[in-house]
């Protein structure tokens, strides 16, 4: 069982796996933050570090998954092959952060990588209105993430949107995050994994 958790900075992704990966006794893998090398560098200076970025973390992922399905565990995965290349690599593309020939060069690694991936079985959709996303950013208080824009975070936002609107390569459950809180909330968190055995129990 191959579960992932996608959305956009800031929407719980990385507290929900956790929480979910203690319920389900699934194995958590995280999102390669604090190893990364370029993170810091690229929110001081996304011009010239965006394709290093992406290109690690697209090595990353892949890594991840290729680890995934080779173990045969039920794994819970903190964001997605798909989310670098659908949303935030054509981003930067297209606010002019990625040269042509580094977007055409990132694409084309991409499409090689996935022609041996395979999607997750379960998608899980973290939903969130932008000021949602600010107080968590906030809150984190993460120093390399200050210099984030709303007008980034929208960008990103309308992206997440239309990927999902199209999204065909599995199962998706959507949550609306706004409206709840899944870390002080029981009952919140009780609904959210009564969706998902809801899923996994239609997977089988």
């Amino acid at each position: 069982m191959h579960v992932a958790i996608a959305g956009n900075i800031g929407a719980g992704k990385t507290t929900l796996t956790r929480l979910l990966a203690k319920h389900f006794n699934w194995e958590a893998q995280f999102e390669d933050v604090l190893e990364n090398p370029y993170l810091e560098d690229f929110y001081n200076q996304m011009e010239r570090w965006s394709f290093n970025l992406q290109v690690y973390f697209l090595n990353s992922r892949f890594r991840q998954i290729l680890d995934i399905r080779k173990s045969g565990k039920d794994i819970i995965q903190d964001r997605t092959i798909y989310e670098d290349a659908f949303i935030f690599a054509p981003n930067l593309h297209a606010m002019g952060l990625m040269t042509n020939r580094d977007f055409n060069n990132y694409s084309s690694l991409f499409n090689l990588m996935e022609r041996v991936t395979e999607a997750p079985d379960l998608l899980i959709y973290l939903r969130s209105s932008i000021p949602n996303l600010v107080a968590q950013i906030h809150k984190r208080g993460r120093d390399y993430e200050s210099s984030i824009s709303i007008d980034y975070l929208s960008r990103l936002n309308e992206r997440y949107e239309a990927w999902i609107a199209t999204y065909d390569k599995g199962n998706l459950l959507i949550i609306d995050v706004d409206n709840i809180n899944f870390v002080d909330n029981p009952e919140d968190l009780g609904e959210i994994i009564n969706k998902i055995d809801a899923e996994i129990n239609g997977l089988f």
